[in-house]
């Protein structure tokens, strides 16, 4: 294994690729331990430590200010009847999210480069076009979701001025990068830790039916047209295409096997951190969904319209603290999930189109469309219901791709997917794609 030669990758008909740069001082602790797990110096915990973080970067998308609006409003209005769909749309994400880390480790190129490589270039400009779009509507309902997280623990703070704070804050967390990878991966992981706690605190809290949340995960049922679309909702909107991308990109440049038995290595070690990583998104969303189903469902709070009135019932119902506790999580979600997506953004532009912007001038272009939404006064929480549709339509461009990809020999070479994972990921796009297709056909045509 070596952990500063750049390896190149060679496609037919295209020229050469380096795939990794240097490692800056900070990383070359990490990439030494990788190296002895790797020779086998090294095993178990110790061994798998130094591959820990993508996965956990990636999985802040799966617990951003999205999932607090859709899970809460599921375990509100059906109780803990759609937890099988929560536990099955963390499953998917598990598949996805390993293709797109598999992707990077094999070809040493992330998602949008491959995309360069293998596509004409105006398939190349109309997707990075799509892309740009979709980072920014992955941002704008993120930097809102941090900014109404301050507003709600700060009342006298105004929802600009948190948006201002939000601002400052996620150029801190993006400046750890100057440092090497594991300051900043260390950082979201803790953001990750708080918003874990969080909602293990509701749950002992809001003491939920340990049988109902067994029956809501294990078997499957509707009540109703609109139990149909809600779950449909919490599907379609699993997967996030900007994360997909990133995934591959988190990957890529980490740890590179010099062969392809040190690649499969790698791969294994990243499997596990894929694992535990989406295991704790999973699991944080379930307990979303059943905090809310105990705390709400039966209860004559009328239906909850936003993130500031689940934050009120919250304090009203299970007291202790619990309003300060959920506006600590939406906060940590928030500024994780929107540091996340500005890198995202980073990697869209110079995979497609070869190009990079400075990463704090990307965080100020993001952030203004969330900073004019606030100024202007339009409902926070519509725009974040508006943000997710926007999203809707760029999940094809990226899964589809990948699967093609991934599948593809002569790319991934041994690391190319099993028949059976292809048969599988084939059912899983499709189930997404066309959950996405319908829930827009219902928006467009006001149902």
């Amino acid at each position: 294994m070596r952990a500063e030669t750049p390896p190149v990758l060679t496609t037919p008909g295209k020229p050469p690729v380096e795939s990794v740069v240097a490692a800056l001082p900070g990383e070359e602790r990490v990439l030494r331990a990788a190296e002895k797990a790797l020779s086998g110096e090294t095993r178990g915990l110790r061994a798998l430590l130094p591959f820990l973080g993508p996965a956990f970067v990636a999985a802040v998308a799966y617990v951003d200010p999205g999932n607090f609006a859709t899970n809460i409003a599921g375990g509100a209005q059906y109780g803990y009847m759609l937890l099988w769909v929560v536990l099955g749309a963390n499953l998917m994400a598990m598949l996805i999210q390993s293709m797109s880390a598999k992707l990077g480790i094999a070809t040493g190129l992330n998602l949008a480069e491959v995309c360069r490589q293998r596509y004409p270039r105006a398939a190349v400009f109309g997707l990075w076009l799509q892309a740009e779009v979709i980072a920014m509507a992955t941002d704008l309902a993120e930097f809102i979701g941090a900014a109404i997280g301050i507003h709600l623990l700060f009342p006298a703070i105004p929802l600009f001025v948190a948006g201002l704070i939000t601002a400052v804050a996620a150029f801190g967390i993006l400046s750890l990068q100057s440092r090497g990878f594991r300051g900043f991966e260390a950082v979201i992981t803790v953001l990750v830790g708080v918003i874990v706690t969080a909602f293990v605190f509701e749950a002992i809290l809001a003491r939920p039916s340990i049988s109902g949340v067994a029956t809501g995960l294990l078997v499957p049922r509707f009540d109703g047209t609109e139990s149909v679309l809600l779950g449909a909702g919490i599907l379609g909107a699993t997967v996030m295409p900007h994360v997909i991308y990133l995934h591959s990109a988190l990957t890529q440049r980490r740890v590179v096997g010099a062969t392809e038995e040190e690649q499969k290595k790698i791969l294994r070690f990243e499997r596990w951190d894929e694992v535990i990583a989406m295991g704790v998104a999973g699991v944080i969303n379930i307990a979303m969904l059943t905090v809310a189903a105990a705390a709400f469902h039966g209860q004559s709070i009328g239906p909850l319209q936003g993130l500031d009135e689940a934050f009120k019932a919250l304090g009203s119902s299970l007291g202790h603290g619990a309003d300060i506790v959920f506006g600590l999580g939406l906060l940590a979600s928030g500024l994780s999930s929107s540091s996340v997506g500005t890198l995202a953004g980073q990697v869209v532009m110079q995979g497609f189109i070869h190009r990079q912007i400075p990463i704090f001038l990307r965080r100020a272009i993001t952030m203004a469309p969330a900073l004019v939404v606030i100024a202007v006064g339009l409902d926070p929480s519509r725009a974040l219901v508006l943000s997710q549709v926007v999203l809707s339509f760029g999940i094809p461009f990226a899964l589809i791709p990948l699967l093609l990809f991934c599948r593809d020999r002569d790319l991934m070479g041994t690391l190319v997917n099993k028949r059976s994972t292809t048969a599988i990921a084939t059912v899983v796009v499709a189930v997404i794609v066309s959950l996405n297709v319908f829930l827009l056909y219902l928006l467009v045509a006001g149902r």
